[in-house]
């Protein structure tokens, strides 16, 4: 872990109270190339990095840097070519491909830029889906799925299409979808990224409002506005961490942390 990610971590609104936060995400010197017939792409380069249960990160930096390619690693959409990933504190590599899946479906929530909802299915039935592909009995599915639709504000339209929604609204459902299941961390790939401002600054609110209940998060942005929402900024550059960051969030966490008398 590089000293900037120690300083980061140790500020953390968990770490600031005297909390326990343990490590839920360790990458020990992750490198991934990619290979074709007369090119090698080095896409991640030595990664180290630790994410503390309850903590909100963002992943920064400009295309072609690695950002995506760290957040499919994460969550087990890709492995690394060298390096090692713990997960809530077990190694991944050795897992099967069906293992893999089901760490995906049951410890990871995935929000998408493109929202990846299904057009034939309604608004109940995608933030269902990954409930019963889990195998999830029907009275819990019903009770998760109407928690997570009234957490992001969309109990009002559980009947509707994802055609008959805004881009905003949809990200909502896609987000509820999510967080459905309780995972032990969110992913977010560019959240904001198909949305206006205005609907973009909503969402970045309502992710707020899932960490602060506890939810550990991990989102990839190339906008500096919203990173500064998180507890930690990661900033890659040709497939290197080159700086760590304390955002706004974990300032004035510990702003108020202070005035609490909790720390000094």
């Amino acid at each position: 872990m590089t000293d900037q990610s120690a300083s980061a971590s140790n500020s953390s609104p968990a770490a600031a109270k005297g909390a326990t936060a343990s490590s839920l995400i360790k990458l020990d010197g992750v490198t991934k190339v990619y290979y074709t017939d007369e090119l090698e792409t080095h896409a991640l380069d030595g990664i180290q990095l630790d994410i503390l249960e309850g903590e909100y990160v963002a992943i920064a930096g400009p295309s072609g840097g690695g950002k995506t390619t760290l957040l499919s690693i994460l969550g087990l959409l890709d492995s690394p070519t060298q390096g090692v990933y713990m997960l809530g504190g077990q190694p991944v590599e050795s897992l099967s491909r069906s293992q893999r899946a089901d760490v995906r479906n049951q410890r990871i929530g995935f929000i998408f830029q493109a929202f990846n909802l299904i057009g034939d299915l309604t608004v109940y039935e995608n933030v269902e889906l990954p409930l019963t592909y889990r195998g999830t009995p029907a009275a819990e599915r019903r009770s998760r799925v109407n928690a997570a639709l009234e957490r992001v504000g969309m109990s009002h339209r559980t009947n509707h299409y994802p055609a008959q929604l805004s881009g905003g609204q949809q990200q909502r459902v896609a987000v509820a979808r999510a967080v459905g299941g309780d995972p032990l961390i969110l992913l977010a790939d560019e959240p904001t990224g198909n949305l206006d401002s205005a609907n973009g600054e909503a969402i970045m609110e309502l992710l707020g409002e899932l960490h602060s209940n506890g939810a550990t998060i991990c989102m990839v942005t190339h906008d500096p506005r919203f990173a500064r929402h998180a507890d930690r900024s990661v900033h890659l550059f040709d497939g290197r961490i080159v700086e760590e960051e304390r955002g706004e969030r974990a300032d004035a966490d510990k702003q108020g942390l202070r005035e609490s008398g909790f720390v000094s």
